[in-house]
């Protein structure tokens, strides 16, 4: 009967203390949107995201590129233009805890592009297709103020997987920005 209630006691002192640290990690709010408001502002590319937190250190994003470009390619030239839209799909860990919610972060994803790039060279136009598959790592570091507002900068590097983008730019690709998140 001692051993029972021995075991009665340790089993719920290990619920109690499970429970415990599964509250420690919950976070006050587990989702973000957020914007590239630097390659908005300089390239001309919208970059809008989300994240779900599944604990404060992990989460799983969202994010659809509308005017995306390859790296930092100019189209400003009347005989360029970037016809492309993305989306791309991260795991982030973030090196955070309860007592400072702001830090570096890591963040491989993969990225599909689709869509054309137009260039008029000596009267003759040449199309490059974009269509690709993706794959990076990105890291940064967010600001979190109040739970609620977060922001940063991050740069990312990866490889596309295009013989004509490769040909035509490059196979591995640069891209860097600052986000401003609210999360709810």
């Amino acid at each position: 009967m001692k051993n029972s209630i021995l075991t009665l006691l340790s089993l719920a002192f290990f619920i109690v203390n499970g429970h415990t640290q599964v509250m420690e990690r919950e976070i006050p709010h587990n989702n973000e949107v957020k914007l590239n408001i630097a390659n908005t502002i300089l390239i001309g590319s919208l970059e809008l995201g989300y994240e779900h937190f599944l604990d404060q250190n992990q989460s799983i994003g969202v994010e659809v590129f509308f005017f995306d470009r390859f790296s930092y390619i100019s189209d400003t030239d009347e005989n360029r233009d970037f016809n492309a839209t993305s989306v791309l799909l991260s795991y982030n860990y973030y090196f955070v805890n309860p007592a400072q919610p702001s830090g570096l972060y890591v963040s491989p994803f993969l990225k599909y592009r689709g869509g054309t790039f137009t260039e008029t060279v000596d009267d003759q136009t040449i199309e490059t297709d974009l269509n690709s598959f993706i794959i990076g790592i990105g890291g940064g570091y967010k600001w979190v103020h109040n739970d609620k507002f977060a922001l940063g900068p991050y740069v990312n590097i990866a490889r596309g997987f295009n013989n004509d983008v490769s040909t035509r730019f490059s196979a591995v690709e640069v891209n860097a920005g600052f986000s401003i998140g609210f999360r709810f």
